[in-house]
């Protein structure tokens, strides 16, 4: 999914621009009254990713009646499992979206969308954390002598999860160094990984 300042800098126009063009080529009336299961569900594929101005024109209602929905995801707390599904998507699309709107998308507390996010090993992504925050805080430092020989030594027999916890780093920069690094998988963790996969999949999860 494009966010509204990624289109606003590929056409070299202001977001305000944008939104006014789109607005323009995609008129549409608003609908009013109760929101659909499915309607829900494409609010929160778009939360975060694209202003609710462009919400509102995608769905087809006003700009108040998303604000309101989105207010009402606020009060949606549930307390049960992740789903394997829920899992997948969550890992998808945590470095893009703030822990607020992922909250929002979840139906999670905040304490719980960073924990699962620790659990996993998961970053914001720097680009992310720029444009939307002015954070530079998660730039990773450059990889010591030391780090580099202990993933040469471990990559092809350790989960990346592992490593990524072992080397305090997110699991997106330990596959992206050792992609860098040319490095591979042993044949036997490739197949560790597809009985874990198969497991994972017939354990409810």
């Amino acid at each position: 999914m494009r966010t509204n300042e990624a289109i606003a800098r590929e056409l070299k126009r202001p977001v305000a621009s944008v939104l006014r063009m789109a607005q323009r080529l995609f008129p549409r009336e608003s609908r009013t009254g109760p929101w659909t299961a499915n309607e829900v569900l494409e609010l929160k594929r778009y939360l975060g990713a694209s202003a609710p101005e462009v919400i509102a024109l995608v769905l087809g209602r006003s700009l108040a009646e998303v604000q309101t929905q989105i207010l009402e995801l606020d009060r949606i707390q549930r307390g049960d499992g992740w789903t394997r599904a829920e899992i997948a998507e969550f890992k998808r699309i945590y470095g893009t979206r703030t822990d607020e709107d992922l909250s929002r998308i979840f139906g999670r507390n905040t304490e719980d969308i960073r924990r699962l996010a620790t659990e996993h090993g998961l970053r914001k992504d720097k680009a992310f954390m720029r444009r939307t925050r002015g954070e530079f805080s998660t730039r990773m430092p450059r990889w010591r002598p030391e780090e580099i020989a202990i993933l040469r030594e471990s990559y092809p027999t350790q989960s990346n999860l592992e490593l990524a916890r072992r080397l305090h780093r997110s699991v997106k920069s330990v596959v992206s160094k050792a992609h860098h690094m040319n490095l591979k998988k042993s044949s036997e963790r490739l197949r560790e990984m597809g009985r874990e996969n198969v497991g994972m999949r017939y354990s409810g999860f």
